[in-house]
């Protein structure tokens, strides 16, 4: 009785710290294991994306209907986002800090080339989600950036693309993960 209790009040427990820490919303299964896990939840705030932001929300939308193990968000007001999206001058990059954290830049010096600027931003947050460049490489890979060529619009993902992205969160998500009281989450 004791274990079965602490046990269910340790999982409730945790639950909630998880929902709690970073902004980022984990979902634990039900302790019979009956519930499929959920999306890890993965923010972007595309304030400083300037004209492209209607491409970085597309971008991030094709990723949400591509994979089930990560969900792009835009940040609400005052909440501090998983990926900052910035638009400047340069060439199109992504710098990453940790899987599905980093800051990506939707440069202006390819769009000015004729590059797509959803196929752009979808392939900088591929890099967000753990993804390399893999060039050359053909319109089909996402992945393949700027060497499919300016004629290609292709901004989804491949099977083995999605394959990767969804093993990345997908064994994220089934690592055991404890909150403990100053907030850390300890795998």
């Amino acid at each position: 009785m004791y274990s079965r209790t602490f046990v269910h009040g340790f999982t409730v427990t945790c639950t909630v710290a998880l929902s709690l820490v970073g902004g980022n919303a984990y979902a634990t299964a039900a302790s019979s294991g009956d519930q499929p896990l959920a999306a890890r939840v993965v923010t972007y705030n595309a304030g400083a994306s300037a004209e492209f932001k209607a491409a970085v929300d597309r971008g991030a939308a094709v990723w949400n209907e591509s994979v089930d193990s990560v969900e792009l968000r835009p940040a609400a007001a005052g909440q501090r986002a998983n990926i900052q999206v910035i638009a400047d001058n340069g060439w199109p990059r992504a710098l990453t800090t940790s899987l599905g954290n980093g800051t990506v830049y939707i440069g202006r010096e390819a769009v000015n080339q004729g590059y797509d600027t959803v196929r752009i931003s979808a392939h900088e947050l591929g890099h967000i989600l753990g993804l390399p460049d893999r060039k050359p490489g053909p319109c089909s890979s996402l992945m393949s950036g700027s060497s499919a060529g300016v004629p290609c619009k292709n901004p989804y993902p491949d099977a083995a693309e999605k394959a990767e992205v969804e093993g990345n969160f997908g064994s994220a998500l089934a690592r055991p993960t404890v909150a403990v009281p100053n907030g850390v989450i300890v795998d």
